[in-house]
Order: structure tokens, then sequence, then C-alpha cells
């Protein structure tokens, strides 16, 4: 470095690793460069310059062989590495104390000024490398006039700073441990924008295209370098108070580093998640320390798994802990309002369902769980959160699974549905199956090889079954009893260690003339594979006690959330394929519990909630099954039947599907109910017999003496019989075959009138521009000549088309123009085939069920599709 005096001038040049940094003297920085958030630092550095040049004095001290231009580089530079320690490690200062009068630190600048930045992993970026001079011709070399830049897509690896294409200056990987020092530079004559990174040896320079990129080059190597270094020293610790003050360290860098990404926070919970994985023997103290010092990093972020499990074992060891609601309650209400699904995951489920059980195992027991899916909830009437109910039922659903474990374990070596069935042919080919917890007063009678015969079902010749453990007495009627049982004797197999009994089919007669039942290789449904008749309250399912309060604590669970109304309707489709295990709803305990849950649904007005009590397709077996007399859950000679029939008839007890499905498979609880005077019941029979379901006339004749053998029944049979003679009356041939009613007229005015003669040829009725609504449709389905039906401009709406599609299938032409109707109702009338002509003009129809309709109506000829979604 030289002097050289011009006049009253004068400059400080430098020759080095800066390479032609020239500052001058008593010049004012400009505007924009004050505006600059690292501005004010560097003026200082001007300052100090001028009084150093104005002295004649040298303003550094060289280190040997003209390297000792670094001095001048670390103090004109912005110095922004944070002195922080490292397991008591503290970072060098500056040598001379002059020059380092005003030092910049990246905490201060950013954020000061709030820029942030992503995390780079790689990029495109002109590399320098500059070795420190020895000699005075190397130090030529060096300079500014003769260096070059070689473009390089570099890479931020976890240890490491590597080149695409290893050539160069970057032949080998430059390693985060051999960097000394980054720098960020910068120079008043020249836009470059570099980063410096001082290796022993040299120096690394990196030039970016503007000075965002190059402070987003500068964040992230310096994330990288100094999340290496905590990896590394924090692998093999000596000292637990250093680690912790380290960890706190760790902490507040993520915390309040720029960079905006999700390994910043990630990246430290890994490390001491890592750490606690290799260091078990912690006590307890320490790992209450540990998860203080890292709850801020927890605020925004899911802990990883590893993390996780050292949390359920806190959890687990103690659950009275203040840690566990101070700092796991923000971290589990935001893995409930946040995750999208526990199956990446599992072991933040696990973490969860380990929370509540501590909370569980508090003084207050489940008044604090109570609470906390109440603050899970909000205080308003609508919960803000739409994943936290799922979340919560899938935490339940796989505690509850986790309490039958066992005995699901034993089931798999045990003979398969099939073989049950079967008579388990192939008993001896299978491995021993385990022992179950089953409590039985009696010991099993009948072999395991027994066939069983089912109704209906041809079998070949088999040795005589043994006598049923407690056969069940038919109803006593006071006519001659039918040839169809109404509660046959059960038929019992044992299986290895479970006892099971399958029901015969209620109405065999119906079965075999709908063609009987389906082949001997499907599988039983669930209800045949439990335990269908009331005879079989011997089996139990013992649990252990950790199990027990498992259990208890999540169905009191179910049961609060059934009791959110804006929770319902997704609880209630979330349970309706019944997802437990077989075990489960063999556990007289468990179904005791999930009776209320039930209940709710079944008081619940809504349609969307009642109708998820109905199996989830046909084929299955739904809550409704479950839960009716003869069913495995039933404990209360079907007062909760009566009350899912009862709401059910709001939305389907008309149509033909669900009143066949209660014939061919609760004929004989609905008898029974009746019987004691359950009104539902009777209404129930009597449109059984209004319909023509039964077609059997033994009976047809049990169902009336069952009517008339109380006071209600006895009364809706009497009008059923009056219904039957005006409705022979009505379909008496003769009378109009057209048909309009006057604008303005009501459904009152329509039954009136259809009641005041005989509309036995009636084929074309106009009921355009009326009032009429969906419940005309009881008066229409008895027109049985109707081929053409105007409903223009009416509030004829999905109920009323839903029942048009069972009753009229000869229906030719429907006009639908600017009613209410929606998709529900016009899928319906698929099944309607004779239709030719269909106006739904002016509704609310979609495309996709158009298509749908085009692809089932294969006569279908005229359709009026304007001022719809599928025009």
């Amino acid at each position: 470095m030289f002097f050289v005096r011009r006049g009253r001038r004068s400059r400080v040049r430098e020759e080095g690793v800066g390479g032609g940094v020239s500052v001058r003297p008593r010049q004012t920085v400009k505007a924009k460069d004050t505006a600059h958030p690292l501005a004010s630092p560097l003026t200082s550095c001007h300052r100090t310059l001028t009084a150093a040049s104005t002295d004649g004095r040298s303003c550094y001290s060289g280190r040997g062989g003209g390297g000792g231009a670094n001095e001048l580089h670390n103090n004109q530079f912005y110095q922004c590495e944070e002195n922080k320690p490292l397991l008591g490690e503290m970072s060098e200062g500056n040598n001379n104390s002059k020059l380092s009068a005003g030092p910049c630190k990246r905490s201060l600048h950013h954020c000061s000024s709030g820029m942030r930045y992503k995390l780079l992993h790689e990029g495109d970026i002109q590399v320098c490398v500059v070795k420190h001079p020895r000699t005075f011709l190397s130090k030529i070399l060096t300079s500014k006039f003769l260096r070059r830049w070689e473009p390089h897509h570099l890479a931020l690896t976890d240890s490491s700073l590597s080149s695409a294409t290893p050539t160069g200056y970057m032949e080998t990987s430059l390693s985060y441990s051999s960097i000394e020092d980054l720098q960020l530079l910068s120079w008043d004559n020249a836009p470059k924008y570099c980063v410096q990174l001082s290796f022993p040896g040299g120096t690394v320079l990196l030039q970016a295209a503007n000075s965002y990129l190059r402070d987003q080059w500068f964040h992230s190597l310096q994330w990288k370098k100094k999340i290496y270094k905590y990896r590394k020293v924090l692998n093999n610790p000596s000292r637990w108070d250093v680690v912790l003050k380290e960890i706190k360290t760790l902490v507040d860098m993520a915390l309040s580093s720029p960079l905006q990404d999700e390994s910043i926070h990630q990246a430290p919970l890994h490390i001491i998640s890592t750490l606690l994985a290799e260091n078990s023997n912690l006590s307890t103290q320490d790992h209450e320390n540990i998860i203080v010092a890292i709850a801020p990093l927890l605020e925004n972020n899911h802990p990883p798994p590893d993390l996780c499990e050292f949390f359920c074992k806190h959890c687990r060891e103690r659950p009275r802990s203040m840690v566990v609601i101070e700092v796991f309650t923000p971290v589990v209400q935001r893995i409930l309002k946040h995750n999208m699904d526990f199956g990446k995951c599992p072991r933040l489920r696990l973490f969860t369902q380990e929370y509540i059980l501590a909370l569980n195992e508090l003084n207050a027991g489940m008044e604090v769980v109570k609470k906390f899916v109440h603050s899970m909830h909000g205080p308003t009437g609508q919960c803000p959160h739409p994943r936290v109910l799922p979340n919560l039922v899938a935490v339940c659903l796989a505690a509850i699974y986790s309490c039958y474990e066992e005995f699901i374990n034993s089931r798999d070596n045990s003979p398969s549905l099939k073989e049950i069935r079967n008579g388990c042919q192939q008993q001896n080919e299978r491995k021993p199956p385990m022992p179950l917890r089953l409590l039985r007063p009696e010991p099993p009678t009948p072999p395991s090889s027994t066939l069983l015969p089912l109704s209906g079902t041809p079998s070949p010749p088999q040795p005589p079954p043994p006598a049923p453990l407690n056969p069940t007495p038919s109803i006593p009627m006071s006519f001659p009893t039918p040839s169809l049982p109404l509660s046959p004797p059960p038929s019992v197999v044992n299986s290895s260690e479970i006892l099971v009994e399958l029901e015969r089919n209620n109405n065999s007669a119906n079965t075999r003339q709908k063609g009987g039942p389906s082949g001997g290789d499907s599988e039983p449904n669930l209800i045949d594979c439990l335990l269908v008749s009331p005879a079989v309250n011997t089996l139990s399912i013992q649990l252990p006690a950790q199990a027990d309060r498992v259990l208890g604590c999540f169905a009191l669970i179910l049961k609060m959330l059934s009791d959110y109304d804006d929770w319902r309707p997704a609880l209630a489709s979330l349970l309706q394929p019944i997802p437990f295990p077989k075990e489960a709803l063999a556990h007289a305990k468990f179904t005791k519990e999930l009776k209320y849950v039930i209940q709710r649904f079944a008081e619940d007005p809504r349609q969307e909630v009642h109708s998820c009590l109905l199996s989830v397709r046909s084929g299955k077996d739904g809550w409704f099954q479950l839960y009716s007399p003869g069913g495995v859950a039933c404990d209360d000679d079907g007062e909760l039947f009566a009350s899912m029939v009862h709401i059910l008839m709001g939305s389907c007890y008309k149509t033909k599907k669900f009143l066949l499905s209660l014939a061919e498979n609760k004929l004989g609880p609905c008898m029974l109910l009746a019987l004691r005077g359950n009104q539902t019941m009777v209404e129930i029979l009597c449109l059984m017999l209004e319909y023509n379901i039964i077609e059997n006339k033994d009976t047809q004749l049990q169902i009336i003496s069952t009517l008339e053998s109380t006071q209600v029944g006895l009364r809706m049979y009497e009008q059923l019989c009056d219904r039957q003679r005006e409705l022979k009356e009505l379909q008496r041939k003769g009378g109009p075959t057209r048909l309009t009613l006057p604008s303005k007229s009501t459904d009152a005015d329509l039954a009136r009138l259809l009641s005041s003669g005989s509309f036995g040829n009636l084929e074309n009725l106009s009921l355009a521009f009326t009032n009429v609504t969906s419940a005309c449709a009881e008066q229409l389905i008895k027109l049985p000549s109707l081929k053409q039906l105007n409903l223009w401009s009416t509030q004829f709406g999905d109920s009323g088309l839903r029942l048009l599609s069972e009753h009229l299938a000869c229906l030719q032409v429907l006009n639908l123009c600017e009613t209410p109707v929606t998709d529900a109702g016009l899928l319906a009338l698929s099944s309607m085939k004779s239709l030719c002509s269909l106006n739904m003009n002016s509704t609310k129809l979609t495309a996709d069920t158009y298509e749908d309709l085009k692809a089932k109506l294969p006569n279908l000829k005229d359709v009026d599709v304007r001022y719809t979604e599928a025009w």
C-alpha cells in the first residue's frame, strides 16, 4: 500500500485480496447509498480511513506476503457473522480496535430492513479464487486486472459447497468447516455484488447479478455453515448444561434468521431429535428443560417423528408435568388444526393420543379433556378449523383399535370368515391360534368342523348340529303360526377361541321368492359374523386395565363430538362405514358407550345426519342393522331401532327399497314392536301392506293379526282399508283422459278432485302454474294410466321426484321447467326407462347429471336443458 499526495488531496489504494478498492477521503456518501441499510456502517469505515490518511499513518497492519490487506477487508466490508457462542466457542473479534468502531451485524441490519429470502440449495453464480500472495510476482498476478471469473452451478449440500462441473476453481468441494469467515463485498466505483469466503490460504469470491441475490447467497451459506457446525458439535455432547445453552442459541438463530423456508425450523428440530434419540439416559429435569428450550420452534412447525417419540415418552412417564399443559397444548392444537394426513406421519397421531391420555390422568380427568375439545371447537356455533374434527376422529379410531389389537392379531391366525361359514374344513392346516381373553360361562359345545346350514340355501348332507345354547321362543299369536318363524333358533359355531352365532333369515319365504341368498362363496356380512341373536349375551371381552381406560377416554370424546351440531353431519359421515374392528362391536361395553352417539344421529332432523345410519352401500351392514333387535349391539328391546325408523320416515320410509329391506331382514322385530303398541312400527306394517311389499299370504295374515291386536294398530288398519277402497274407486276404469287444474290450485285441491270420482283412464295431467308441492306425489302415484305430467312453474321438489320414479314406471312425458328440483331428485329419474320427453329448463341441473341421464334413459329423445349448467 502506498500514498500518493496530489496537492491537498490524498488517495488510499490497496492491491491485494480486495483488488482495486479505493476510498476517497472527504467525499460524502451519495443519497442512494445512505438509504441502504448498510450505509451507516460504511460511512463509519470511510471516516476512519479518512482520519488515518490525513495523519499520514498506515491504516492496517500487514500479515506478511502482501496479505495484510485482509485487515482492511475485515472492516471496509460488512462484518455480518453473528457473535453467538457455539458450545463455549466465541467468535474472534477484529485485532484493530480503531477500525472496528462500526461493525455491521446481520441481526441488526436484516431485522430492521425486513428483507426475507428463500433458502438456496443450488444456483448459477460467478466464482473467483484468490490465493494469498507470497511473492511480489504472485501479488501482481492476483491483482484485479488479471483476475479471472468462472461461471459455475453451485450446490449447497449439508457439508460442503460443490459445483455441478468440478473444474477450474471448483475442482474440489469447499467444506463448510474450512470457511473461516463469510462477508459481503461492495465497491464504490464498480457495481459488483460479491460474497467473500475466506479459507486457509486464500479467498473465494462469489459474484451475483444483483444485491438481493448476493444477500440470498450470503444468508444461505451462513445458515448452512452454522447448521453444519451445530450438527457436528452436538453429535458428541459432554456437558448437558452447555448443551442446553447451545440448544437455546440454536433456537434463537433459527427464529432470527431472515430466511423463509420450512427447513429453517425443521433442521434444528431434527438435530435436537437426533441428540435425544442417541442419549436416552437423560434425567427428567433435562427432558423438561430441553422441551421448554425448543418450544418456540414448535409454535409454527410440526415436531419430527423422533421428537414425537420423545414427547410420547414424556407424556407416559410424567402425565402430570406442567410441561404437558404449557408446552404440549399449543403443539397438539396446531397438529389438529393443520395436519392433513396422519398416514404420512403416524407418530403425530400417536403423540396427540398420548397427550389426551395424559390430560385424562390429571385430577379433573375427563373435565380437562372436555375443556380441551371445547377449545378446539371454539366458543362460536361453527368451528373455524375444518381439519379438527377429522383429525380428532382419526385419533379416536386409532386409540380404540389399539385396545383390541391383541384380539385382532389372534383373529388373523384363526379361520377366515369364509372358512367359518364353510365349517373350517382346513383347520388342521393352520397354525395354532393365540389365546384370547374371552369370558364364557359355558364351555363351547359344537365342534369347529360343523357345517353351518343357511336358510334358503341347499346344502349337502351333514351330521346333525348340536342343540343351541339358548333357543329363542317364538312370539305368541292368537292365530295359527305361519310356516315362517319370527325368531328361529340360532346356529352356533366355535372357531378356535371365538364364539360366533349366525342368524337365519327372518323371512326365508320372501327370500326364496326373490331368488334366495347369494352363493356360498360370498363373504358373510358383518352382522352374520358377529353375535346376531339376543341369546349370545354369553360372549364378552375382558380388556386390561390400561386398555379399558383408553377405551373409556376416547369413547367419551366421540360422545362429546356428537354433541356439537356443526360437527354432527361430518361425524356421521365418518362413522357411517363402521370403522371399528369386529372385536370392538362384539364388546358390550364399547357398543353401550357408542349407543349415545347413534342416538344423537337418530335425533337429528337433518337428512345428511340420520341417513348415515343406513349402510354406506348395498350388501354392507350399517348402524341401523347393528342396533336393531337381533343385532349385536341391541340391548334395549328395540327402543333405539324404533327411533331410527321414525327419523328415517321423514326421508326414505316410503321408498320401496327401504321397506323391502325391512321386510326381508327386520320383519320380526317390526312385528314385535308393533305388537307392543309402537306407532312407528304400526305405520311401517301398514305401508308394507299398502305397497304390496309382502307377497306371502301367510305373512300378510300375520301382519294383519298383529295390527288388529292393538287399538292404534286397529285404527290405522281401518284407515288403510278405507284408502284401499278409495284407491280401487279411483283406479276403476272410466273418467277423463286429460285433466288440467286451475291456476293457484293446492295439494288439498288435487286430493279432493281425485277423491271425487274414477280416474283410471287419466293419461295426461297438467298442474302447470299451480301451488302444488312434493306432497301431491302421494296422490299422483295412485294414477296407474298416467303417461304425461306437466309440473311447469310449481314447487314440486326432489322428494316428490323420488316417489314418482318408484311408482310411475310408465310415465313418458315429464315437464319440470322452472321447478326447484336439483341433481339429488333428477338422478332418481334414471329408473324411469319409458321417459321419451323431459323438460328441465331453468332447473339446477348440472352437466354430469345430464350425461348420466342420457346414458341411462335409452328412449329419451326430446330434452330441454336451456338455462341450466348443462346448456
